[in-house]
């Protein structure tokens, strides 16, 4: 049975950083391109970035372009999702999750197998 574990949230000032770790166990990391969420209350779900199996990131939202890097240590068997000069308007729930061995990076939700719980990021102004 897969489970991933989420690490990193918490509270920060606007301006701050926080770095969000996703540790899978029962797969290996290093088969799998693991995608970043957010979603806030009463919002849809928005997808930040992905990398893949051979470390090609991908950044799908223009707001987090340039504040938010995507990387892994498959030594590890963990994902990073490093945000810097973070916002108020970044508060909401960050998911990671996993797709498919082999797979190439995708924006859609639907397209990941395995999925975080969840980690509350919350950013003060």
């Amino acid at each position: 049975q897969v489970h991933i574990a989420q690490s990193g949230g918490g509270l920060v000032q606007a301006g701050g950083s926080l770095r969000l770790s996703c540790t899978p166990s029962g797969v290996t990391l290093g088969y799998y391109a693991i995608g970043w969420f957010r979603q806030a209350p009463g919002k849809e779900r928005e997808a930040l970035g992905c990398i893949t199996y051979s470390k090609v990131s991908t950044t799908y939202l223009d707001s987090v372009k340039g504040r938010f890097t995507t990387s892994r240590d498959d030594a590890k068997n963990t994902a990073y999702l490093q945000m810097n000069s973070l916002k108020p308007e970044d508060t909401a729930k960050y998911y990671c999750a996993a797709k498919g061995i082999g797979a190439y990076c995708s924006g859609d939700s639907k397209e990941y197998e395995f999925w975080g719980m969840g980690t509350q990021v919350t950013v003060s102004s």
